[in-house]
């Protein structure tokens, strides 16, 4: 019999609301274009959304922010 387990990574309170999930896919869609670095990631964001936090342009500060706030 096998067992299955979570990673810590994998566990959430909730599910991932349309905000995340959008932010999630532009993530995945910079790093599938080769975009591996914080300022180039910042300026694939600014162009193609979703916005930052309160609805502010992407920041390098603000992007550490608010991956920390989603990590928490």
């Amino acid at each position: 019999m096998r067992t299955l387990s979570n990673e810590t990574f994998q566990n959430r309170s909730a599910p991932p609301t349309a905000y995340e999930s959008l932010l999630g896919d532009s993530i995945e869609r910079a790093f599938a274009a080769g975009i591996h670095d914080l300022e180039r990631l910042v300026a694939f964001l600014n162009e193609g959304g979703p916005s930052g936090p309160n609805g502010q342009p992407w920041t390098a500060a603000t992007y550490c922010d608010e991956m920390a706030r989603l990590g928490a």
